[in-house]
């Protein structure tokens, strides 16, 4: 009996160091974190005014330039207006050099006056041969008198045709000494050449510059086939500078194109086609042309509309909806319509009114 107890009492005791060194190297196991709950944010369903706009690129360009040609080749003698300057209809712009011309006119006059001496001094000699014509002259005799007569008249008609020329020729010589005085075709700013250097020689019909019409100033814009149907004459346009961050305009839509073209840029790359828009400007005097311009075209505009955040809305099947909270905890899906689109937010038809709260999980 006393065995007994012993081999029990021993048992019991290497069971117990037996699961104390278990407990001592087995693998602790990692406490398993508390879920959190989602976190959820809410955004307020409001009315405010809202607009849908599409937004351009473009230039600025004036709607009405006149080009400067040289009228002939000569050098210039005085230049009577700068890069930049303000200049009426009929200004002198520049004087070309008018004695070579002057040396021509003397020449071709002339020369027509020398012919001129001449035919009538053959004609005077042609009438004597013929008052003194023997009377009963020979059949060669009369042969060789018409035969001189027609030769007459022939040279007489082409002496005229010399004359012709010549006369042209004066003409045109006259019209360039007028011209010599180059005048301002229109009213404007005269704008030189890239060169931006007054030339002191030129050559026939070469370009000079031009002549802007400071309030004919535009925004030229193009856009595709998806946002021409959606622009129409008079629209109100945003229009910003780039380079001036603060510069913020109010334009108009006034006109549209009918018609596609292709710029020069898309024919190197898509050939998509593009619309132009050309959209009005106010005076500023930061405004120049060529300058590159951004702007919004406000295609519509409501003064109360219901609205909720674009990141509210989600979509299935074609449907969309949002996940309205009802209080007390209680998230119920509502399927809505959607209006116009603002760069984050949308309008709402029908489905939820000002007030209500929209949330996202």
């Amino acid at each position: 009996m006393k065995k007994i107890i012993k081999w029990t009492v021993i048992v019991a005791a290497l069971a117990v160091v037996g699961y104390w060194g278990y407990d001592q190297v087995k693998p602790q196991e990692s406490e398993v974190p508390m879920m959190e709950q989602p976190q959820m944010i809410t955004f307020p369903v409001t009315e405010e005014p809202m607009a849908s706009s599409i937004q351009v690129k473009g230039t600025s360009e004036y709607g009405r330039e006149t080009n400067v040609y040289a009228p002939f080749e000569a050098k210039v003698e005085s230049w009577n207006v700068e890069n930049g300057q303000q200049i009426k209809q009929g200004d002198v712009l520049f004087e070309l050099e008018q004695k070579a011309i002057r040396q021509q006119l003397q020449q071709k006059q002339a020369e027509l006056q020398k012919r001129k001496l001449e035919q009538e001094l053959k004609e005077f000699t042609q009438n004597q041969d013929l008052d003194q014509a023997p009377i009963g002259a020979t059949e060669a005799e009369r042969l060789k008198l018409l035969a001189d007569q027609e030769n007459a008249r022939l040279s007489s008609q082409l002496v005229e045709v010399n004359d012709q020329i010549e006369r042209a020729t004066i003409a045109e010589l006259n019209e360039k000494l007028q011209g010599s005085a180059y005048r301002s075709p229109d009213a404007g700013i005269f704008l030189l050449d890239n060169s931006q250097q007054l030339p002191q020689t030129v050559t026939a019909n070469q370009y000079i510059g031009k002549i802007v019409d400071l309030d004919s100033l535009r925004f030229v814009a193009y856009v595709g086939e998806n946002e021409i149907f959606s622009i129409k004459p008079d629209m109100a346009v945003e229009v910003k500078l780039p380079s001036i961050k603060d510069l913020r305009l109010k334009g108009k839509v006034v006109d549209v194109a009918k018609f596609a073209e292709t710029t020069a840029q898309e024919k190197q790359t898509t050939q998509t086609p593009q619309f132009k828009v050309i959209i009005s400007l106010p005076k500023d005097e930061r405004l120049i042309g060529g300058l590159t311009l951004s702007g919004d075209i406000v295609t519509e505009h409501k003064p109360k509309a219901v609205v909720v955040p674009k990141l509210a809305v989600l979509t299935e099947g074609g449907t969309s909806y949002v996940m309205v909270d009802k209080g007390g905890g209680q998230i119920e899906r509502q399927d809505i319509q959607t209006g116009m689109q603002a760069l984050d937010k949308l309008e709402v038809l029908s489905g939820l009114k000002p007030g209500d709260t929209v949330v996202i999980q």
